[in-house]
C-alpha cells in the first residue's frame, strides 16, 4: 500500500449516537501538538485510560480503531457490523462500541465516544507510515468547534471563543462549505487543459495526494498525457487502482497552483461509493498543507492563508517504490568512550581507546511494491526485498518520511540501493525519472 494514500471511506447505514460530542474544558482554546507525516495529520487520543494516536481524516464521518499496537482497552457495549467503502469488493466485518471516554490533553473530553472497530489486520497503516497509528477520527472531532490547523508550526487550535476565532481570521480568505453526509465540500476550478470547470470536491485530510478526479462521473473525460497505471491506495473494500497525471492548473478561489499532481481512480475501484450528489473528487494534504487552515463546520466556512509552502513544487516518487517498516530489531552500535593515558616505568605514555557495545532497537524497512516500467523496476528491485542503505546511508538509522523525500528529491537524481533479498545482498542503482511531467 502506498504511503501516498490511504483512503478511508466509510458509509454507514446505522443509526448514529446523538451524543458523542468533543467539549472544551472550562477554557477558550486549546491548542494540540500534532505530528505531520506525508501530508497526513496523526494527534494523541487518550481512549479509556490507553494512550493512542490517530490520524485526523475529514473524509470519514466516524471515528476508526483499527489497532492496538498491544496496549490493553476495555470496550463496553461491543455489537458486530458491517463497513463498505472505496474499493472493489464488498463490505468486512467490524464492531461498534458506544461510550467511551475519549480525552485530548486535559482539555477536550468526549464522555461518550462512539468508536467502530475493524479487526481485519490489512488496514493497521503503522507500517506504511512509520509510527504507530491505532486509528482514524473525522466528523465528530470537527462538528461542534471551530478548528485551526497550521501546518508550519504542527499544531492545532480548538476554539471557544468566538472573538478569539474572529481575531484569528481577519486577514485569512473565506470559501463557503458544505457538511454532506458529516463530510466538508467546496467547489473548486479543475483546468485540465485550459478550460476551467467548476468541480464539487470532498476536503479530504485523510488523504496526502494534491488531487483525486472521478473520470467516470465527469461528462466527456478525456486523460491528460503522459499518465500512468498505478496504485492508488487500499480502501474498505480493497486496492484502489488507477491512473496518475498532472492537470495544467487548480483554484480555490483566488489561490491558484500550477500542474498539480492529480489521481483518478478506475470505475470499478468507486462502484460501491455512495457519493453525494454533484461530487466530482477531493482535495487532499498536498494542497492543504500550503495554507493555515480554519474549518468552522456550524457555520459551514473555510478560511486559508498562505504559508511558506504554498508555491512548493507537486514533487512525485520517481522511484516507483513503495515502502514498508516492517517493525523494529535489536542492532548492535559500537560506542567510543573517553580514551585512557596510561603510563609506564620509563614514564611513556600511551593512549587506550575503548568501545562499549549497546544494542539498540531500530526500523527494519522493505519494498512493498514496484511499479511497473518505473526506474526501480527497470532496475531490478522486487517486492520484499529488504532495504540496508540508501546513497551509503543506513535505513535503520532514517525514517519513512526521509526515505520518501529522497524519492521526491531531484529528477535525474542517482539513487544507489543496497538490499537483502534470501539472504544475499545486492547493489542496484537507478535515476530518478518524473513519469507525468505536464505536455501543453
Amino acid at each position: 500500500m502506498k504511503l501516498k494514500l490511504f483512503l478511508l471511506a466509510l458509509f454507514f447505514s446505522i443509526f448514529i449516537d446523538a451524543q458523542n460530542n468533543f467539549e472544551l474544558v472550562n477554557v477558550k482554546k486549546a491548542v494540540i501538538p500534532f505530528k505531520l507525516i506525508n501530508n497526513l495529520i496523526f494527534i494523541p487520543v487518550n481512549v479509556n485510560g490507553a494512550e493512542l494516536t490517530f490520524m485526523l481524516d475529514t473524509g470519514v464521518a466516524e471515528t476508526i480503531l483499527f489497532s492496538l499496537d498491544n496496549k490493553e482497552v476495555k470496550f463496553e457495549n461491543v455489537e458486530k457490523i458491517k463497513f463498505s467503502g472505496l474499493g472493489g469488493n464488498v463490505s468486512i466485518d467490524g464492531f461498534k462500541s458506544d461510550r467511551n471516554i475519549a480525552k485530548i490533553g486535559d482539555k477536550i473530553v468526549n464522555s461518550s465516544m462512539l468508536l467502530y472497530i475493524v479487526i481485519d489486520e490489512e488496514f493497521n497503516i503503522s507500517s506504511h507510515i512509520g509510527i504507530p497509528v491505532n486509528g482514524v477520527i473525522g466528523y465528530h472531532f470537527f462538528k461542534n468547534h471551530p478548528i485551526s490547523i497550521d501546518y508550519t508550526a504542527k499544531k492545532i487550535t480548538v476554539y471557544q471563543d468566538t472573538e478569539l476565532l474572529k481575531k484569528k481570521i481577519r486577514k485569512f480568505t473565506e470559501l463557503p462549505i458544505s457538511i454532506e453526509k458529516d463530510k466538508p465540500y467546496l467547489y473548486a476550478d479543475v483546468e485540465m487543459t485550459n478550460e476551467k470547470k467548476s468541480s464539487k470536491l470532498l476536503i479530504d485530510l485523510g488523504n496526502s495526494d494534491a488531487i483525486w478526479l472521478f473520470p467516470a462521473l465527469i461528462k466527456d473525460f478525456v486523460y491528460n498525457r503522459p499518465n500512468i497505471e498505478d496504485y492508488l491506495g487500499r480502501g474498505f473494500n480493497g486496492d484502489i487502482y488507477g491512473k496518475r497525471s498532472r492537470i495544467h492548473n487548480f483554484y480555490l478561489q483566488d489561490f491558484k497552483f500550477e500542474r498539480p499532481l492529480t489521481a483518478m481512480p478506475d470505475e470499478y475501484s468507486i462502484q460501491h461509493v455512495n457519493l453525494v450528489a454533484d461530487r466530482k473528487g477531493s482535495v487532499g494534504g498536498e494542497i492543504m498543507r500550503r495554507f493555515t487552515v480554519v474549518f468552522d463546520y456550524t457555520d459551514g466556512k473555510l478560511y486559508l492563508k498562505k504559508n511558506r509552502n504554498f508555491d512548493d513544487p507537486f514533487h512525485f516518487n520517481m522511484s516507483g517504490l513503495d515502502f514498508k517498516q516492517d517493525g523494529l530489531e535489536w542492532q548492535e552500535d559500537r560506542v567510543k568512550i573517553e580514551p585512557k593515558k596510561l603510563s609506564d616505568a620509563n614514564n611513556e605514555i600511551s593512549v587506550i581507546n575503548n568501545f562499549q557495545y549497546k544494542f539498540t532497537l531500530k526500523p527494519v524497512f522493505s519494498v512493498a511494491g514496484v511499479r511497473k516500467d518505473s526506474p526501480a523496476f527497470v532496475a531490478g528491485l522486487k517486492k520484499d526485498d529488504r532495504v540496508i542503505t540508501i546513497n551509503g546511508s543506513k535505513t535503520s538509522e532514517m525514517t519513512m518520511e526521509k526515505i520518501m523525500e529522497l524519492m521526491k528529491s531531484d529528477e535525474g537524481r542517482n539513487i544507489t540501493m543496497v538490499i537483502q533479498r534470501k539472504n544475499k545482498e545486492m547493489t542496484f542503482n537507478f535515476v530518478l525519472e518524473d513519469p507525468i511531467p505536464y505536455q501543453e
